[in-house]
């Protein structure tokens, strides 16, 4: 007999399974189930270790540092890339920050330490993973 999985089983299949972004926001698993139950099931994960909460509504797919042993962002330019991924995924415009594209463009050999984007629209909200931030221009 074949047992149905549960909301947090399905939540995890489907992120294991989606190769094409590596941040995810609950309207994602909105055709699953309700608003509290994914919510429920995301919290559920994130204390797993499965997810990384990066800010209110958005979270990353996670894995376990072979240094640490801490949980960080499992994305292949770390931080700096799920963050930019979430503002797209939330619809915010933005652009690489000034220092940043001159360090692409070669005028600058100051490498930014941290990342900074600019925003073309209003944008409050505060998107980290522990240790970093992510800086928002105006």
């Amino acid at each position: 007999m074949r047992r149905t999985k549960t909301l947090k089983q399905r939540i995890e299949t489907r992120v294991t399974r989606t190769k094409r972004t590596d941040v995810f926001v609950p309207r994602d698993f909105a055709d699953l189930s309700g608003e509290d139950q994914v919510l429920r099931a995301l919290r559920s994960l994130v204390h797993e270790g499965t997810l990384l909460r990066l800010g209110y509504g958005v979270y990353a797919r996670a894995m376990r540092s072979r240094l640490s042993g801490r949980v960080m962002v499992a994305s292949s330019n770390g931080f700096h890339s799920a963050a930019l991924q979430a503002l797209s995924k939330l619809g915010v415009p933005w652009e690489l920050s000034d220092t940043t594209k001159s360090y692409n463009e070669g005028r600058s050999t100051q490498i930014p330490v941290n990342p900074t984007v600019k925003v073309k629209t209003r944008f409050t909200r505060k998107l980290s993973d522990g240790r970093t931030e992510l800086r928002v221009e105006r």
